[in-house]
């Protein structure tokens, strides 16, 4: 049973005899009354309180638990950031090792005809060298078979002119 402020100054109490002072009674249930209605005050503003707290509460855990989603969400895209770039990463290092691995292919490519053309230059040499002197020892030859008639044909000559032939 709830007891209201108004119950208690409409309360009456049957008389008797030799009971209570009426006025005292009367003035004590005056002053609990005015008590008992600051306490139902207190109360309701204390549930009033409790209510808004509450509300408070639960709007702060609603804010709580957006920012730990946010959180998740920026650890998620750091991390997903992280990733991106080490894939990014990989990738132009990759292409970097290719590319170096390419200019090194080219590069023993090129040696390897600068090889090819310094044999070939060798090889021509000789066969120049070879070829100038068959040439020198034909001209030479040439010089030895041109020189032999000729020294032959100087002492005709000259005993011809000692001998007077002509």
């Amino acid at each position: 049973m709830n007891i209201t402020p108004l119950d208690i100054n409409q309360k009456h109490f049957r008389r008797a005899m030799r009971g209570f002072n009426r006025e005292e009674v009367e003035g004590f249930l005056a002053m609990v009354a005015v008590e008992f209605e600051a306490l139902v005050k207190d109360n309701t503003a204390l549930r009033e309180d409790n209510h808004r707290k509450a509300e408070e509460i639960a709007e702060f855990r609603s804010r709580e638990r957006v920012l730990q989603e946010t959180l998740v969400t920026a650890q998620k895209a750091s991390e997903d950031i992280r990733e991106a770039a080490r894939r990014e990463t990989q990738i132009t290092l990759s292409d970097a090792e290719l590319q170096a691995e390419k200019i090194v292919q080219g590069a023993h490519a090129r040696f390897l005809r600068v090889v090819d053309d310094i044999n070939e230059l060798k090889r021509q040499r000789v066969q120049l060298e070879s070829n100038i002197r068959m040439i020198v020892e034909s001209h030479l030859k040439l010089l030895e078979a041109f020189r032999e008639p000729a020294q032959e044909a100087v002492p005709l000559i000259s005993s011809r002119k000692k001998t007077g032939e002509e």
